[in-house]
């Protein structure tokens, strides 16, 4: 499986993008209506396996990349494992992303700090 952004980055609001694809290699999207059900919670515990699939291949990577002996091949199965687990982080990453509150105008006024670096209590450290 690939992840392919720019399939996505137009995603419906009140949709979630699914940590998995059709049979055709398209994004599957799931409609909650604000209330997690039997699939979404299938969902959340791919995307914990995968992220944590993603933790073990970085260590493995690392290690073939710290080895002055790993051959080509090492290297690269190891850059093929990489590049899957990234895919699939920038899937959970744009999904969850998407399912964040989207910000009013009144909340970018709060957000906007001053130019200085200084805050209300002066410079911060």
């Amino acid at each position: 499986m690939s992840y392919d952004r720019d399939s996505v980055l137009a995603v419906t609001p009140g949709l979630r993008l699914l940590p998995w694809e059709n049979d055709s290699g398209k994004p599957c999207f799931l409609s909650t209506h604000g209330a997690p059900g039997r699939l979404a919670r299938l969902a959340d515990e791919i995307e914990a396996d995968q992220l944590q699939d993603g933790a073990l291949v970085l260590k493995g990577a690392q290690a073939v990349l710290d080895d002055q002996k790993s051959g080509e091949d090492a290297v690269r199965r190891a850059l093929r494992a990489a590049t899957q687990c990234l895919g699939d982080v920038l899937r959970i990453a744009d999904s969850r992303g998407a399912r964040l509150p989207r910000s009013t105008d009144d909340d970018d006024d709060c957000d906007r700090g001053r130019d200085d670096g200084t805050g209300e209590d002066g410079p911060q450290v």
